[in-house]
């Protein structure tokens, strides 16, 4: 096989548009555009940049396995054959069943065409069918209006508000939370079947 043919990875979770895959050391400088863009790390979480050598050992724990606290996703686009953004659980707490959800699409032409939606979807099924969580949240700054749509659009429960709960571009925003049940997850299951 020649040098610049890739191998089409293999889904870990298969959707209508999108998959989930494991991260692939050759997308590290992928990740890094995604994350240092100012575009997109408005709302991200790490106010510092991202080095080749930060994200390199990030994709190196995912490939050693052992979910720990923490596990994520490439979004990968099949039609388009590409990685376009990420999804995963972070600060997993097996003992109460709780996680907190997080998503990003790194490529801006993939923006406001719900493939967040359709990631995090499968993120929901694979943390209560397979990793049996109860509660899945998420946080969102209230002008990420992108992202607080992604929950309401899947029936998240909203929570509540909390203010001047995060910093961006000097100043202080308000953050809108989110809860998925486990429950809840296969009522609606059960709905569709």
């Amino acid at each position: 096989m020649a040098e610049t043919e890739q191998v089409k990875p293999i889904p870990f979770l298969r959707g209508e548009r999108v998959d989930l895959v494991v991260p692939r050391l050759e997308w590290v400088d992928i990740r890094v555009r995604w994350v240092n863009n100012p575009k997109i790390r408005t709302y991200l979480r790490g106010p510092f940049p991202a080095t080749k050598d930060n994200m390199k050992q990030r994709f190196e724990r995912v490939r050693e396995g052992g979910l720990g606290e923490w596990v994520g996703f490439v979004v990968y686009h099949k039609t388009d054959n590409k990685p376009i953004g990420e999804v995963g659980l972070s600060r997993i707490n097996w003992f109460t069943g709780w996680a907190n959800a997080y998503a990003n699409i790194g490529e801006t032409d993939y923006w406001n065409q719900n493939y967040a939606t359709e990631a995090v979807e499968l993120l929901l099924k694979y943390a209560f069918e397979e990793l049996n969580l109860n509660k899945i949240s998420g946080s969102v700054a209230l002008p990420n209006k992108g992202s607080w749509s992604v929950a309401e659009k899947l029936n998240f429960r909203f929570e509540g508000s909390s203010k001047e709960d995060s910093f961006r571009d000097g100043e202080y925003l308000d953050v809108k939370h989110y809860c998925y049940l486990q429950k809840d997850w296969l009522i609606r299951k059960n709905e569709k079947n």
